[in-house]
């Protein structure tokens, strides 16, 4: 539910929304997502300073109800 959620958010920001992935795992630390974006859209989801990629990350933690998620931004 969180990633699907995520998808839909990142696919509303970017100019190439076929190729948004989102990939969810476990750590020790609670579910990890992580977005995969055109290399093209890396600024767009990242944001200035970091301020969408934060307002995601807060949006998530919202949606995740206590739960430990930890949104990333992949490099590839």
């Amino acid at each position: 539910m969180l990633a699907d959620a995520l998808e839909y958010v990142v696919k509303g920001i970017v100019d190439h929304p076929d190729d948004v992935t989102v990939r969810t795992s476990t750590s020790p630390r609670g579910e990890v997502l992580e977005v995969r974006v055109h290399p093209d859209d890396r600024g767009r989801v990242i944001g200035r300073g970091g301020r969408t990629a934060r307002a995601l990350r807060t949006v998530i933690s919202a949606l995740a109800d206590g739960q430990r998620v930890r949104v990333d931004v992949a490099d590839d």
